[in-house]
C-alpha cells in the first residue's frame, strides 16, 4: 500500500493553518503539548469564537423587526444556507439545538413514532446517543430492534450485514458515517442504495458528528433522511447541534409551536451565534480549498477544502503507522499493539487504537500526560464505549487522534514519547 506521505501540506500553509486555531501546541496556561484527543473534542476556530462573542453581547431579538434583528436574521439565513453548503443538501429543515445527541434523539422519535413498520435497524457502532435512542423508542412503540454486528477484521460494519436485517417491515435505518473507536469509514453510499433497492421508502438517519471535520459528506450522492454533527467536534463551539432533515421527515408530528410552518424544528427564539460558527467553519474550510482549485463556487471551494483535509490526514495517518526517516511507526515500535489495524488507509479517519502490554490504558494515557501528550482511554467500563469494545473482543486501549492542523513533525515527536514509554513499561 503507498505511504500517502507525498499529500503533506507546505510549511508555509502548515503554519497558516496553525495560526487560525486556538491553543494548537500549548494549554490555556501556556504549557506546552500535544493534544491528540480531537475526537473527543477538536481545536476551536478563533474566527469562531470572535464571532460568538460578537453575537452573543447583542442583546436584541432576533424575532423582532429592527435593524438589529433583521441582522442578527441574516446571519442565521447565511448559517442555515452554509451548513447545507457543508452537506451539499438541497431543500429540507435544519434543527438547532444545544448537542448533536438531543437532535437525533429528536429525530429518531419523529419517525419511529409516526412512520408504519414492525422494526429498526441500527449497528453495534453507534454512539450512545443513536443506538440508546433507537432502543428508547423501538421499546416505546412496540418494535423490533437489530443491530448490525461489527467486523473485526475492518474495524467497522459491513455494507452485507446491514442490508441483510432490512426488509419491507423496516421503520428507520440509523447508521454512523465512521467509528469512533476505529476510525473506519462505513460505505454509507453503498448502504443507502442496497438498503432503498429493498425498501425505496425507507427512512434513514445518520450520525456524522465523528467523521464531518474529516472527510467530505454528499447528500446528492447518499441521500438520507436526517444527519447531524456537533459543530464543536468540527473547529465550532460547546452548546450546539445541528441536524438536516428531508423535507418528508421534517414534517413528521414533532415537538413544535403550533403557529409555526409544518416543517420548522426550532423551538424558543434563534441563537444566532451557533449559524454564525457554521458560516466561519465552511469559510475556513473554503479557505483552504481555494489554494488548490480555480473555482469560486462556494461548495466547489468547500469540497476542495474537505478534501485537502482528508489527504493531510491521511498523510498523518501513515506517518503515525509506519513512521519516517529514523521514527518508527506505532506498527514498528515493540510493546506497542495497533488495534483494528487495516491496510487500506483511504477507508479509515484519523483515529488509532493502541495498547502497551498488558498495561492499563488509564495509567498509560496518564503517563503519556506526564509527558506532554494528551490522548484519551476507550474502556469496556464506558458507557462511550462498551457495546463497541464488546462487538471487538477488546477490553480497552488508548485511542488517538490528531487533525490535520497537526504537522508531520507533531507526530513525530508523539512517535518519540511512545517509543520511549514503552521502552520504560516494557
Amino acid at each position: 500500500m503507498p505511504s500517502f506521505q507525498d499529500q503533506f501540506f507546505s510549511e508555509c500553509l502548515a503554519s497558516e493553518i496553525k495560526s487560525r486555531f486556538h491553543q494548537v501546541d500549548h494549554d490555556h496556561a501556556g504549557q506546552k503539548r500535544l493534544y491528540f484527543d480531537n475526537a473527543g473534542g477538536a481545536f476551536r476556530l478563533k474566527s469562531v469564537l470572535d464571532r460568538m462573542v460578537e453575537l452573543d453581547a447583542i442583546p436584541d431579538n432576533i424575532e423582532r423587526v429592527h435593524t438589529v434583528a433583521r441582522h442578527l436574521q441574516d446571519v442565521q439565513a447565511r448559517g442555515e444556507a452554509d451548513f447545507r453548503c457543508m452537506l451539499n443538501a438541497k431543500g429540507g429543515s435544519i434543527h438547532a439545538s444545544q448537542t448533536a445527541s438531543s437532535v437525533m434523539f429528536d429525530m429518531v422519535r419523529a419517525i419511529s413514532e409516526n412512520v408504519p413498520g414492525t422494526n429498526m435497524v441500527t449497528t453495534v457502532l453507534e454512539h450512545p446517543s443513536a443506538f440508546d435512542a433507537m432502543s428508547l423508542y423501538a421499546q416505546r412503540s412496540g418494535k423490533e430492534l437489530r443491530v448490525a454486528g461489527s467486523n473485526p477484521h475492518t474495524g467497522g460494519i459491513d455494507v452485507d450485514e446491514i442490508v441483510r436485517l432490512v426488509d419491507q417491515d423496516t421503520c428507520v435505518l440509523n447508521v454512523i458515517c465512521a467509528s469512533n473507536i476505529s476510525g473506519a469509514k462505513l460505505d454509507l453510499e453503498a448502504i443507502v442504495q442496497r438498503a432503498r433497492a429493498i425498501k425505496p421508502d425507507l427512512y434513514i438517519l445518520v450520525d456524522a458528528v465523528q467523521h464531518a471535520p474529516h472527510g467530505l459528506i454528499d447528500l446528492q450522492r447518499t441521500p438520507v433522511d436526517g444527519i447531524n454533527i456537533a459543530p464543536y467536534k468540527f473547529f465550532g463551539a460547546r452548546g450546539s447541534g445541528v441536524a438536516w432533515l428531508s423535507d418528508r421527515a421534517a414534517v413528521l408530528p414533532h415537538h413544535k409551536l403550533h403557529g409555526k410552518d409544518a416543517g420548522f424544528w426550532g423551538l424558543g427564539s434563534g441563537t444566532p451565534w451557533q449559524f454564525a460558527a457554521m458560516t466561519e467553519i465552511v469559510s475556513y474550510v473554503c479557505w483552504l480549498g481555494e489554494r488548490f482549485t480555480d473555482s469560486r463556487d462556494r461548495r466547489d471551494l468547500f469540497a476542495s477544502g474537505m478534501t485537502r483535509i482528508e489527504l493531510q490526514e491521511r498523510a498523518l495517518l501513515s506517518r503515525l503507522l509506519d513512521g519516517g526517516g529514523s521514527v518508527r511507526g506505532l506498527r514498528h515500535i515493540p510493546g506497542v499493539t495497533v488495534y483494528l489495524d487495516y491496510p487500506d488507509l483511504s477507508k479509515r479517519d484519523l483515529i488509532v487504537m493502541i495498547g502497551m502490554g498488558d498495561h492499563d490504558s488509564s495509567q498509560v494515557v496518564l503517563e503519556y500526560e506526564r509527558r506532554g501528550v494528551v490522548v484519551y482511554q476507550r474502556t469496556a467500563g464506558s458507557i462511550y464505549s462498551k457495546r463497541m469494545l464488546d462487538s471487538f473482543n477488546i477490553s480497552g486501549g488508548v485511542r488517538i487522534s490528531p487533525l490535520h492542523v497537526h504537522t508531520p513533525e507533531d507526530i513525530d515527536r508523539f512517535l518519540q514519547v511512545t517509543a520511549e514509554m514503552a521502552g520504560a513499561l516494557a
